[in-house]
């Protein structure tokens, strides 16, 4: 699908299709239309293999693809502590070219003009059962609203632009919503991170149960952030996505303010909502420089 998201489309696929023109194969290109001649057969030793040609791509690419199917083992698993660290160290070293991006497309140029009802737009670089890529882009004033990631590992890098992060963890992993006497079920919840963010900052993790599994990014500017997220979202595995709206904790102040030993401001109400309106987003297919899932890192043409 082709979205014409201010200039962004047109610009973009026409640059990362130049990058990503590697991947096409030369399918029932040889022979075509053309006489056959036979040529006599050269002894076995002049001969040359065929050697399959390397396609280009990044090498911080293929080494974050390499090191995610090495790290994230599939449900109910969380990445050791080496493991983070050492995706981080990769994803903090990653820059907008890796992906086949620029700073001066269109679509990141201030003078952007945002168009009314302008929609976050996203690309799945690669899918397994254990983990994937994606790539978003927020328009200025884009919304990603608040949601979890049940059971789930997010690594978050904001490769360009500026965006506003807010997250939440549960103060009680264990409470049931029916078990708080507060109206529309709230639950509490602890304020994680509250801050303005800028491109190139370092990667942020979340995790099932901390970290900030609860987040919602609003760009200040047009962003681009790339999520690597282990294991994906699945509705038959039980990781459906999950929406919020979070209300101040002095709001409803009573439900379980035993519980709560600091500031008011770092806890709120989070309260279960239906997918906002705002929450969905326009998809566009991936033309960036590839992932070769059958070749090492040593065998890369930068």
């Amino acid at each position: 699908m082709k979205e014409d998201i201010g200039g962004f489309s047109e610009e973009m696929e026409g640059d990362l299709v130049e990058q990503g023109g590697d991947r096409v194969g030369h399918v029932n290109k040889v022979g075509h239309g053309k006489r056959v001649i036979v040529k006599k057969r050269k002894p076995y030793h002049h001969r040359r293999a065929h050697k399959k040609a390397v396609p280009k791509v990044p090498k911080a690419l293929q080494e974050l693809f390499v090191s995610c199917r090495e790290t994230f083992k599939g449900p109910d698993t969380v990445p050791s502590p080496q493991d983070v660290q050492k995706l981080c160290h990769i994803l903090d070293n990653m820059k907008p070219e890796d992906v086949g991006l620029r700073s001066d497309l269109q679509f990141f140029k201030p003078e952007n003009v945002v168009k009314e009802n302008q929609r976050v737009t996203c690309t799945t670089m690669y899918k397994c059962d254990n983990f994937s890529l994606c790539l978003f882009f927020l328009p200025a004033k884009g919304v990603i609203p608040l949601h979890n990631h049940p059971g789930m590992t997010v690594f978050s890098r904001l490769l360009l632009g500026q965006m506003h992060i807010k997250s939440y963890d549960w103060v009680d992993h264990e409470a049931s919503h029916h078990s708080l006497h507060q109206p529309s079920q709230l639950r509490l919840a602890r304020l994680k991170a509250n801050n303005v963010f800028t491109a190139p900052c370092d990667t942020s993790v979340l995790y099932p149960k901390s970290g900030g599994n609860m987040h919602e990014f609003t760009a200040i500017t047009p962003c681009a952030v790339l999520d690597v997220l282990g294991p994906p979202y699945s509705r038959e595995d039980g990781r459906d996505c999950s929406y919020y709206k979070d209300h101040p904790y002095a709001s409803f102040p009573n439900g379980e303010s035993g519980n709560v030993q600091e500031e008011n401001d770092s806890y709120g109400w989070l309260e279960e909502i239906e997918m906002p309106e705002n929450s969905r987003m326009d998809p566009m297919e991936y033309l960036g420089p590839p992932i070769v899932e059958n070749c090492t890192i040593d065998k890369i043409t930068i």
